[in-house]
């Protein structure tokens, strides 16, 4: 049950469900957002060809630096920054 409410609740504002328009695109924080669920729209969007990983209609710039940003630090690529300098401290 579980399961099945946290898919529900990550994929309400999956990128392509129609809510960013060329009126109201997606800003810095969907690009965030939409990064972070990446992987679970990748998944989706093989069984329906409508989602998709990356906001069509968005603000350009401010919403690729979010959704790169989440990209690099939900693979580490942030965290292996903070590490690298806390070594040189010690």
């Amino acid at each position: 049950m579980i399961i099945v409410l946290s898919a529900l609740l990550l994929t309400a504002c999956i990128p392509g469900d129609g809510k960013a328009t060329p009126d109201k695109p997606a800003g810095f924080f969907w690009g965030v957002w939409h990064g972070w669920i990446a992987p679970i729209s990748l998944i989706g969007g093989l069984f329906n060809k409508s989602l998709r990983v990356y906001e069509t209609h968005n603000t350009g710039w401010w919403y690729d630096l979010g959704f790169y940003m989440a990209i690099i630090s939900g693979f580490g690529g942030l965290s292996l920054v903070r590490r690298s300098r806390s070594k040189k401290c010690e």
